[in-house]
C-alpha cells in the first residue's frame, strides 16, 4: 500500500485534468484493507484508470486505487479471476493468449478490470455483464469483504448496483465466464468484413477501428465516449426517423429505440469543434477531448451547450456517461 498527500490527479485521470487530491491511497494485491488506514465518510472515491471521470476541482478527500498489477488468481478451464487494477485490454490479451475467447469484442477500451464492472463497459454489441460471473469488493462503508453474483450486480447500459452506490465498494477482483470456443460476435454492423478467423485477428481489427475514430490517450486526453446513446419511445423514433431519413437505424432494446448520441452531436453541428480548451473529437462525435490543457468547467461548458442543442433541435435528452466529480 502506498499513500501520496497533496497530489496531483492528472495521471490518475485520462482527460488529463490537473487538480489536486488531498489523499491518493494505491492498494497492491494482498494488501489488509481491515488494518490502520481510515477513510472519512462521504469523502472518499474510488477510481479505477480514471477513463470516465472529470475533475472540475481539487478533490478535498481520499482518493483510493488500485496498482495496475497483473495478477490473476487460480482459474478453471472457463472462469477467471483477475485483480480490479489491471488493466482491461491486458487480460484480453492474455484470454487470448490462452484459448478463452469472449472479451475480444472490448479491445482497446481504456480502462481497469474493476471499472468493467461498475461502468458495464460494452462496445461492437458486447457487454461486460455478458461475461462476468461474480465480483469480489471491499466495503469500504461496513468495513468487509463481500462477494456480489452477476444478478447482485444489477447491470443495466452503461449501468451496475456499483455505481449507484460511488465511494463504497472498491472492486478487488472480477470473474469473467469465458468460452474454449471462438465464435465471433459481429452483430454490430461496424464490425462488417472485419477479419475474423481468429480471435486475435478480430482483435486487432476491432482495435485498428477504435484507433482510428478515437483520440489515442497520450496525444489528447479525453473520458472516451462521453454520452450514452439515449433510448427513446417508438413514436419518437418514427417521428426522427420520418424527419431524417438519413438517420442509423435504432437498436431496439426493451426499454425502447436506442439511438446514435453520436450522430445527433454531429447534426446537431458540433462534430470538429471546440469552445475554449475542450473539443468535440473530428471523427467522433461522441467523444469531448482535452483540446489544450482544458479545466473540468471548460468540459461541463462543452457538455450542455452539446445537450442544449441537441434536446432543441431533436427533442432528445443526453445523458453523460462521464462522471463530472
Amino acid at each position: 500500500m502506498k499513500v501520496f498527500e497533496n497530489i496531483s490527479l492528472k495521471p490518475y485521470n485520462t482527460f488529463g485534468i490537473d487538480v489536486k487530491a488531498r489523499r491518493v491511497v494505491v492498494l497492491e494485491p494482498g494488501d489488509d484493507l481491515s488494518g490502520k488506514w481510515k477513510v472519512e465518510s462521504g469523502k472518499c472515491l474510488v477510481i479505477g484508470a480514471g477513463s470516465n471521470m472529470v475533475f472540475t476541482k481539487d478533490y478535498e478527500g481520499t482518493v483510493i486505487t488500485l496498482s495496475k498489477t497483473f495478477h490473476l488468481s487460480p482459474f478453471t478451464s472457463h472462469l477467471v479471476t483477475a485483480w480490479g487494477g489491471m488493466v482491461m485490454d491486458d487480460l484480453i490479451q492474455w484470454t487470448l493468449d490462452h484459448g478463452l475467447y469472449g472479451l475480444e469484442n472490448l479491445s482497446a477500451i481504456p480502462g481497469t478490470v474493476g471499472a468493467s464492472a461498475v461502468q458495464n463497459v460494452g462496445a461492437y454489441g458486447a457487454e461486460a455483464k455478458d461475461f462476468i460471473e461474480r465480483v469480489e469488493a471491499y466495503d469500504l462503508q461496513e468495513r468487509r469483504h463481500c462477494t456480489f453474483s452477476n444478478a447482485d450486480c444489477h447491470f443495466a447500459y452503461r449501468d451496475s448496483f456499483f455505481k449507484h452506490h460511488p465511494g463504497r465498494y472498491l472492486i478487488l477482483r472480477v470473474t469473467y465466464r469465458l468460452s474454449r470456443e471462438f465464435v465471433p460476435n459481429l452483430s454490430y454492423k461496424a464490425l462488417e468484413g472485419l477479419p475474423h478467423d481468429t480471435a486475435q485477428q478480430l482483435r486487432e481489427a476491432i482495435t485498428e477501428v477504435r484507433w482510428n475514430k478515437l483520440p489515442r490517450p497520450e496525444e489528447h486526453g479525453s473520458a472516451g465516449s462521453f454520452f450514452k446513446n439515449p433510448v427513446v419511445d417508438e413514436s419518437t423514433y418514427l417521428r426522427l426517423k420520418a424527419e431524417y431519413p438519413d438517420m442509423p437505424d435504432a437498436h431496439r432494446s426493451d426499454n425502447g429505440y436506442k439511438l446514435s448520441a453520436g450522430w445527433l452531436i454531429d447534426r446537431a453541428g458540433w462534430k470538429g469543434r471546440t469552445q475554449g480548451r475542450a473539443g468535440v473529437w473530428p471523427k467522433n462525435a461522441l467523444v469531448l477531448y482535452n483540446a489544450d490543457g482544458c479545466s473540468g468547467d471548460e468540459v461541463r461548458a462543452l457538455a450542455a451547450a452539446i445537450q442544449q442543442d441537441v434536446k432543441q433541435k431533436f427533442g432528445v435528452a443526453l445523458d453523460p456517461e462521464a462522471i463530472i466529480i
